[in-house]
């Protein structure tokens, strides 16, 4: 689905990713692992189309390059940002709504979806989500992406910050909207919990892919463990 060769990116005169080659199959769930500020957020910025980047990513063979990031979102790549991003002043049902602002002829049945995958947001619907603990938060985050129909979610440290017991719920939720048919891109510095659900993983170091391999693989690799597991 997605394929990504000699990548860079950054902010300015400032680069961050160097020659970065990455390739997602349908159905996948592909972990990026590393420390922070190891670039992994920046390349899901460059694959959503919120930053520029010189190389080449194709989507279904499309190119990338030229796209806005709404044109991107229309294609099926919907990116869960670091920090939630959630609408503070607005309730869990109207946040929700804005995930599905392209997608309005399927806004109830996506409803309906993230409600069965998050029954806790949907005891909460009439809530502002600024109210709402970090936990909930992250999982009206995550429900807002399923409100625009992806093929591929991009999901940026999704248990940041989360407490032991809404980290194993958000990733329980991540393999569950694996299951039902929607491929992942997963960007976590948990990286047991990420590698654990992964079917292949990359490892990245100061903006360079280091490592691949399948998330077995890549747990059982001694440096990885030392690295990253205090192993």
């Amino acid at each position: 689905m997605l394929d990504i060769k000699k990548l860079n990116a950054g902010y300015g005169e400032m680069p961050v990713l160097r020659a970065i080659d990455l390739t997602i199959a349908q159905g996948e769930v592909v972990s990026v692992v590393g420390s922070n500020g190891a670039g992994k957020s920046t390349l899901l910025k460059a694959i959503s189309g919120i930053i520029k980047f010189t190389g080449m990513v194709t989507w279904n063979n499309e190119s990338l390059s030229s796209l806005k990031a709404h044109t991107i979102v229309q294609r099926g790549i919907v990116h869960v940002p670091e920090g939630r991003k959630i609408f503070p002043e607005m309730t869990v049902v109207e946040n929700l709504m804005m995930g599905g602002f392209l997608c309005k002829k399927d806004q109830q049945k996506n409803l309906e979806r993230v409600f069965e995958l998050f029954p806790k947001l949907a005891q909460r619907r009439t809530q502002l989500g600024g109210t709402m603990s970090g936990g909930e938060q992250q999982m009206l985050a995550i429900g807002r992406g399923i409100m625009g129909n992806p093929k591929l979610l991009l999901l940026d440290e999704p248990s940041l910050g989360l407490s032991p017991l809404f980290t194993e719920v958000v990733f329980g939720a991540i393999r569950t909207i694996n299951t039902s048919g929607v491929t992942v891109l997963l960007v976590e510095q948990n990286v047991y919990q990420s590698l654990n659900i992964s079917h292949r993983g990359y490892v990245i170091e100061t903006g360079r892919i280091v490592l691949t391999g399948t998330g077995e693989e890549l747990l059982n690799n001694q440096d990885v463990k030392k690295a990253f597991l205090g192993m």
